[in-house]
C-alpha cells in the first residue's frame, strides 16, 4: 500500500512541502515565505489550493479583526515560531499551526447575521488527513498533525465547559503539551488580543489537562 502511495505523490509537490516545512522550522516569521509563495501558481494546486481557500473565509471581526482566516492563520504560525523549541515534535507542531483552520472554507456560514464556523476542528481534521496524505507517507506524522487540528479548540470546550468537549479522546489522541501550545497560539494569533488573559487561560488550560490526565 505504501508503494502505492508513492506512486500517487507528485515529486514536484514533495519538492514543494519540503520547501514549505524549512521555512516553518528555521524562518522566525514564517509568515513572510507564506505570504509570498500563496501569489504563485504552485500554490494554486492540489492540496496547496485547500489553504489558499483560507483568503477568501470571513471570519467574526468581533472575534478575529485581523479578518479573514488566512490572515489569522498567519498570525498564529508566527506565534508558533516564537514557541517552537518547547514542542517535541517541531515538524509537526508548526504543520498543526499552518492547517489548523483548513476545515473553516467548508465550515462558514452566516447565521442570523452572524459569522460562525461550527465543527471546522472535525472537518479539519479530516481535510488535512487529506492535505497530508496527498504529500507524505510518514503515518505518525500525519496522525499527530490531524490530531492536533482535530482538538485546538479545546481550550474553549474545556474552560467554558462546553458540551462539544471530549477530553478523554484529547488525554488519549495528543501529547497534552503539544496541544495547549497550540491552543495558545490559536489564541494569541489575532489583532488585539489581550496576552496577559490569553496566557493565563493557557496556565489554566494546561493545569486541567495535567489533573484529566492524572485520572
Amino acid at each position: 500500500m505504501k508503494f502505492e502511495m508513492t506512486q500517487l505523490i507528485d515529486d514536484n509537490k514533495i519538492i514543494f512541502f519540503n520547501e514549505i516545512t524549512e521555512h516553518l522550522l528555521n524562518d522566525p516569521i514564517p509568515s513572510e515565505y507564506m505570504n509570498q509563495v500563496s501569489t504563485e501558481a504552485r500554490f494554486k494546486e492540489y492540496p496547496f489550493q485547500m489553504l489558499l481557500r483560507l483568503k477568501e473565509t470571513e471570519q467574526s471581526k468581533k472575534h478575529h479583526p485581523e479578518g479573514n482566516a488566512w490572515n489569522h492563520t498567519m498570525m498564529v504560525v508566527d506565534e508558533a515560531a516564537k514557541v517552537k523549541e518547547q514542542s517535541k515534535n517541531k515538524k509537526a507542531f508548526l504543520w498543526a499551526a499552518l492547517l489548523h483552520d483548513i476545515g473553516k472554507p467548508d465550515t462558514t456560514k452566516v447565521r442570523r447575521g452572524r459569522i460562525t464556523s461550527y465543527d471546522h476542528d472535525k472537518v479539519g481534521e479530516k481535510l488535512c488527513r487529506k492535505f497530508l496524505k496527498s504529500l507524505s507517507n510518514d503515518d505518525k506524522f500525519i496522525d499527530m498533525v490531524c490530531d492536533l487540528v482535530r482538538y485546538h479548540m479545546h481550550i474553549l470546550y474545556i474552560l467554558k465547559e462546553l458540551p462539544y468537549a471530549d477530553p478523554k479522546g484529547l488525554i488519549k489522541k495528543v501529547d497534552i503539551h503539544e496541544i495547549a501550545l497550540l491552543c495558545r497560539c490559536d489564541r494569541l494569533g489575532r489583532i488585539g488580543v489581550n496576552r496577559e488573559e490569553e496566557e493565563d487561560n493557557y496556565s489554566k488550560f494546561l493545569k486541567s489537562l495535567q489533573e484529566l490526565n492524572k485520572k
